[in-house]
């Protein structure tokens, strides 16, 4: 081995003894350093809206990304839509995906947290960054952000985010700089495909309970064990109940996915999916199911939670974090909780708290509506009514105004 390539070889040796929230500093503060700095005042917004985010990826700030761009077209918005996956550490698109070069004057709206902001502006062409109103769209799942967040925030003229409980972690970063914009879903609804419960191999006479969650985006903090452990203690194996995992990205994650497996106790009831879908089919499985579950620890905005109201299905989930921006004790079946220090091996969350989920509340709720048909018809009406009154687009609309954007 030469010389070079033996020093290399050390550094990157002892790159990865670090921690890896030390290594995300790092990258973090390094980047913060070369990065190009936004303009001191924000520039005044002429035309129309760019959106940088990972469009080629089936993650939350990758389909946070589409579903304002599907908000800014029902605005009536021109828009310009910019994909930086391929930009960012540790991408693997899962769909394709083009940029295009948005006119000067264009505020540019960065659907990529504080930690790599500054990886991203250095990387991108000075002329996307300079002479433009930049806005971050943030998306964190604790009531405090973490250290390596300060970075980042120094980048951006103000920042836009999807519920209150996002906001309160984020104001103290930028005071008085925060907006709240819920995804605009019920102008962008979910469009369920023509996949039916026979597509998937669902049985036409059981009751279908959806966990739906993507191993990238933490397996402790979605809490997956706790929805197997109250779906089994509430049904046992009855052939009339199914409860239907779907997990996406297994392969980021094949230790906690092999965790499952291996709760679900070879069930003949649990059934595991893990293909990738487009969108519509991944619409057309919730549409398919008779109860969509979610035990979370937290959540940002909550998401499959949100498309599955909007769809009308029944809803039981933790009664905690970003979800509570559009639910509440009457449109969805809110299970009990206590709220713990976090706990996560990966040291992605650390120094706050979150909460725990009752598994007898979560019982209770998943007995009621499994036994009880016109209740669940009932809680996807009151549901669906709550998210479509909610997830509106008048905050978008008036953001827009508010940087000098009229939309027609």
């Amino acid at each position: 081995m030469t010389a070079p390539a033996f020093h290399l070889h050390l550094v990157h040796r002892l790159w990865r003894r670090l921690p890896v929230r030390q290594r995300r500093s790092l990258v973090t503060w390094g980047s913060a350093l070369l990065a190009p700095r936004i303009d001191r005042v924000p520039p005044p917004a002429t035309t129309g809206i760019a959106i940088a985010g990972e469009f080629s990826r089936a993650s939350g700030l990758g389909e946070g990304a589409r579903l304002l761009q599907r908000g800014l077209q029902q605005a009536g918005v021109p828009n310009w839509t910019i994909d930086v996956g391929t930009l960012l550490p540790a991408h693997t698109p899962d769909f394709p995906a083009t940029s295009e070069r948005p006119p000067s004057g264009a505020p540019l709206i960065l659907h990529v947290n504080p930690p790599l902001l500054p990886l991203l502006l250095f990387r991108l062409p000075r002329d996307l960054v300079r002479g433009r109103r930049i806005i971050g769209y943030w998306l964190w799942e604790l009531p405090t952000v973490p250290p390596d967040w300060h970075a980042g925030a120094r980048f951006v003229h103000e920042v836009w985010v999807p519920s209150n409980f996002v906001a309160d972690a984020v104001e103290p970063l930028l005071p008085g700089r925060i907006r709240t914009i819920p995804f605009p879903l019920a102008v962008a609804r979910p469009q369920p495909s023509v996949l039916d419960r026979a597509a998937f191999g669902l049985p036409q006479g059981a009751v279908v309970v959806l966990v739906s969650f993507n191993l990238a985006s933490s397996f402790e903090r979605k809490n997956p064990l706790a929805a197997i452990n109250a779906f089994r203690a509430a049904f046992g194996d009855r052939a009339d109940r199914i409860l239907l995992l779907k997990v996406g990205n297994r392969e980021h994650a094949p230790d906690d996915f092999a965790r499952i497996v291996a709760a679900t106790g070879g069930a003949p009831n649990i059934r595991l999916e893990t293909r990738t879908f487009p969108s519509g089919d991944l619409h057309a499985l919730t549409a398919a199911s008779d109860i969509v579950m979610s035990l979370h620890r937290s959540e940002g905005f909550g998401l499959v939670l949100a498309e599955a109201m909007l769809l009308g299905k029944p809803v039981i989930a933790t009664g905690w974090s970003g979800n509570m921006a559009f639910m509440d004790a009457d449109s969805a079946a809110l299970v009990d909780y206590r709220l713990v220090a976090t706990n996560d091996p990966r040291q992605v969350y650390t120094g706050a708290s979150w909460a725990e989920a009752d598994q007898a509340s979560a019982v209770r709720h998943l007995r009621r509506l499994a036994d009880d048909a016109a209740a669940r018809t009932a809680l996807g009406a009151k549901g669906q009514g709550t998210a479509t009154a909610r997830l509106g687009i008048a905050p978008l609309v008036t953001a827009l105004r508010d940087i000098g954007l009229q939309p027609p």
